[in-house]
């Protein structure tokens, strides 16, 4: 199983379609649906027995916890990340938080082995 952050944006939501389009391996997307992600953009593979959806953010250090303990991702492809400029500018803060705080979490959560 494959751990795919930011799943629902539009790179992770089209990298999710491809994937099952074309292996076996199952996906877990973990995305917090904030102003980027749709979860329409998904809704083709939504009833996969291949898919699992989560609705969360990546700098929930618990939730994180909770995902990997129960998946057991073999690998995650980190989609998730703020990369609109001009929101930047009016929220910095949250660029700091998802990219270099949720970030750093789910670097620890994979190399504690969870």
């Amino acid at each position: 199983m494959l751990l795919i952050t930011g799943g629902a944006g539009f790179i992770g939501a089209n990298f999710i379609l491809q994937w099952l389009a074309h292996r076996d391996e199952a996906v877990v997307n973990l995305d917090a649906l904030t102003y980027a992600g749709n979860p329409e953009n998904l809704r083709s593979v939504e009833k996969s027995d291949n898919y699992r959806f989560v609705h969360g953010d990546i700098t929930d250090a618990d939730l994180l916890q909770q995902v990997f303990a129960r998946y057991r991702p073999r690998a995650m492809i980190h989609f998730a990340a703020e990369s609109h400029v001009d929101r930047s500018i009016h929220g910095p803060e949250a660029f700091v938080h998802t990219n270099v705080t949720g970030t750093q979490r789910l670097s620890g959560e994979r190399g504690n082995g969870v």
